[in-house]
């Protein structure tokens, strides 16, 4: 819960905390025999240094352009073009995660994996862009989490979840709230 705090804060140091779960939620994954949420753990724990640089990056250089930098959260909106390029992209990962999880392992839910998992690589990529509808992404994934734990019996991650589902919400109106739309 500390990883979504700091994302709704905009806080560069939220990286380093995912890394450090996410790693460990790859063993814990792949014992439950959740395969592409093992899969979509080391997703995180790569795109988790990609993130941290570009918001280091970022902030960087808005400390250059502001002399008196405020706590403004910065975003974007995601274009049409953009939304349609990742919405082929999410499905192509969807169905290859499918087609590989049924043929290739003995996953108990290839589809309900698959389609966390896909949503989750989307939602991630846009977070490290900074584009605000990442957050219905994450709403959605979080709450369908749930579920899907819950059926594995992964119990405490299944509670983890609906707090993930809600701080979702709560980020979601906190970017909107204090927020510095990015030209």
């Amino acid at each position: 819960m500390g990883y979504l705090y700091l994302e709704i804060k905009q806080k560069p140091q939220m990286w380093i905390l995912g890394f450090v779960c996410s790693f460990v939620y790859i063993f814990v994954f792949f014992r439950a025999k959740v395969y592409a949420d093992m899969s979509l753990n080391v997703y995180y724990v790569i795109i988790s240094v990609y993130g941290f640089i570009l918001w280091q990056k970022d902030k960087i250089t808005k400390r250059k352009e502001e002399k008196n930098a405020t706590d403004t959260i910065t975003y974007s909106d995601l274009s049409w073009k953009l939304g349609i390029i990742l919405s082929l992209i999410t499905a192509l990962i969807y169905f290859s995660m499918v087609y590989v999880l049924r043929n290739y392992t003995d996953s108990p839910v290839p589809y309900k994996d698959s389609l966390v998992t896909s949503l989750s690589i989307t939602a991630t990529w846009m977070l490290a862009k900074k584009i605000i509808q990442h957050w219905f992404i994450w709403i959605f994934v979080n709450f369908f989490s749930v579920y899907l734990f819950y059926t594995r019996e992964l119990y405490p991650t299944a509670i983890l979840f609906v707090f993930y589902g809600a701080l979702s919400i709560v980020g979601y109106l906190n970017w909107k709230k204090t927020c510095s739309e990015q030209p």
